[in-house]
């Protein structure tokens, strides 16, 4: 008994999964509030009723897809604040790791563009929700740098906010402009790193 509802819990998983990969695949040329249940069902091959087994609506799964793109930017995030090594090297690191998840993880890093400012408000607001978090691990990890000496906890979170705005920033133009163009978006990248870096050096002065 236990092997047969291992066996249907997985299928319904590998359904789930399906649902919101085809979903991931027909926004790339649309909005999430433009995309029909039924574009998604006759992409997997299932019956619109079977939708509803695994989400609410086509804002849930936009939810969901908001849970799995920002999954996969989590550890992008976690290794930008672990970055070691002086000013430069360490501001030429984080560009190029976030160069790398765009290279990864593109349909992820548009579907997040486009939807941060979208017309779905629970999706909006998931994606809200999710940046700050990122945000909150940065300003704890900045708290901890000797650099951060002195600072209060409301400026460790507002330059929080502005790293965690400039890899979204970068990442969004960089899938703009393709790896032909990257190059001037990355040098712009590292520039703005570079003036934020300096005004960190003499907020407190």
């Amino acid at each position: 008994m236990s092997h047969t509802l291992g066996i249907r819990q997985a299928q319904k998983q590998k359904t789930r999964q399906a649902l919101m990969d085809s979903a991931l695949q027909l926004l790339e040329h649309q909005s999430l509030s433009s995309l029909g249940l039924r574009e998604v069902t006759r992409a997997v091959g299932v019956a619109p009723a079977a939708f509803y087994r695994h989400f609410k609506d086509t804002a849930d799964l936009g939810v969901a897809l908001v849970e799995q793109a920002l999954g996969s930017l989590h550890d992008t995030i976690r290794a930008a604040i672990v970055t070691t090594g002086a000013g430069e090297e360490r501001i030429h690191r984080v560009v190029a790791l976030i160069a790398a998840h765009v290279r990864t993880h593109p349909a992820h890093v548009r579907f997040i563009a486009r939807e941060r400012h979208g017309g779905v408000a629970p999706v909006r607001e998931a994606i809200g929700v999710q940046l700050r978090r990122f945000a909150d691990e940065v300003a704890e990890a900045l708290g901890a740098d000797p650099q951060s000496a002195g600072w209060t906890s409301a400026d460790l979170r507002m330059l929080a906010g502005v790293y965690v705005d400039h890899m979204v920033m970068t990442a969004s133009a960089l899938l703009e402009a393709g790896e032909p163009g990257e190059e001037p978006v990355l040098t712009t990248a590292r520039a703005q790193l570079r003036l934020v870096t300096l005004g960190r050096r003499h907020w407190l002065d």
